[in-house]
């Protein structure tokens, strides 16, 4: 998000195929690889009177695309791969990390085609993607989705954003929309311009229509948008407005722990996943350990999902043991 508090330089480990010493924009190539064991399989029943349990895999072809349901024999050979051509910065400023590839992104991108493969959850959803960055979490949703809104904040990461849409659009699905929209955590939601008290922006500006139709949005997906305490805080003023509004939504937020030495603390700690936490009610909390004044006051309830129940997909790049995939719902208040 460019803002211009800071100058600061910062640089990603992801740098895939970046040739030593360069600075600058870069287009990596991601491969996606499907794996052939039957547990990440996705089967449907076909559409010609079969029953349950004539099973049909659903796959991608050597373009990306979706393969028709058929018929097939289970011993079938079915790994695939395909690529994700994302443009990204090798270093930025914070307020600019958007133009980055960060770890997380890649974990919860394996976290999507692990559901996208296994079960039918994402097919025709309308999704939101917040802080999306490059935007390669909403890139791979486009493949199954109905909708898809790309957010974030400043010209050059929406630009950059769109830039990659353009580069992976051969492997949507037929008929999938895809926007690249400006989303101030710190604004109000819906933004003024769609309300029409004021006229739009840029290109990136949202219609009344296009809020209504987020605002009904089942999906929403974030990645490494936890990493200081005002920017979580305002992240989650947001998500409570949003999420208080319209359908009931489900948010998966990759994070990334990532640990300072403090003075006040005396310690190296992660301060920063703690104030994270504070905001949630974990779903295994009895109601006399929650964090909350009274159970009929609106929360959000986070259960951290268990990656090692998740086959990496994305190839080239190190989870670590640091970084975490949790599943976000808002709790409105009880009438």
């Amino acid at each position: 998000m460019d803002d211009g508090i800071s100058e600061e330089l910062v640089m990603s480990e992801i740098h895939l195929g970046c040739p030593p010493g360069f600075s600058g924009s870069y287009v990596s190539n991601f491969t996606i690889s499907l794996p052939s064991d039957t547990e990440t399989r996705r089967y449907v029943s076909d559409s010609e009177g079969y029953s349950p349990s004539s099973k049909q895999l659903i796959r991608l072809d050597e373009d990306g695309d979706l393969v028709l349901p058929r018929r097939i024999n289970v011993e079938e050979p079915s790994v695939r791969s395909f690529n994700v051509s994302i443009q990204h910065d090798i270093m930025s400023t914070i307020p600019s990390v958007g133009l980055q590839v960060w770890k997380a992104e890649l974990v919860l991108s394996d976290f999507v085609l692990h559901t996208m493969l296994t079960s039918s959850e994402f097919d025709g959803s309308v999704a939101l993607e917040l802080g999306a960055g490059t935007g390669m979490v909403g890139i791979l949703l486009a493949r199954v989705a109905k909708t898809i809104f790309l957010t974030d904040k400043g010209d050059r990461v929406l630009d950059n954003c769109a830039k990659n849409i353009g580069l992976n659009s051969g492997g949507f699905g037929a008929g999938v929309a895809v926007h690249v929209r400006e989303l101030d955590w710190t604004e109000p939601w819906p933004p003024k311009q769609a309300q029409g008290e004021c006229p739009p922006n840029n290109r990136y500006s949202w219609t009344l229509s296009e809020v209504e139709e987020a605002q009904g949005a089942s999906l929403l997906v974030a990645a490494d948008v936890i990493y200081s305490d005002d920017l979580t805080d305002a992240f989650f003023n947001m998500l409570e407005k949003f999420m208080s509004q319209g359908s009931e939504k489900v948010l998966y937020l990759a994070l990334e722990k990532r640990y300072n030495f403090t003075l006040d603390d005396f310690d190296i700690v992660a301060n920063g996943y703690s104030h994270f936490l504070s905001y949630l009610k974990h779903e295994e909390d009895d109601a006399k350990n929650s964090r909350l004044e009274h159970k009929s006051k609106p929360y959000f309830v986070g259960q951290r999902i268990d990656l090692a129940n998740i086959p990496q997909y994305v190839l080239n790049y190190e989870r670590g043991k640091d970084v975490e995939i949790w599943q976000i719902k808002y709790c409105r208040k009880e009438s």
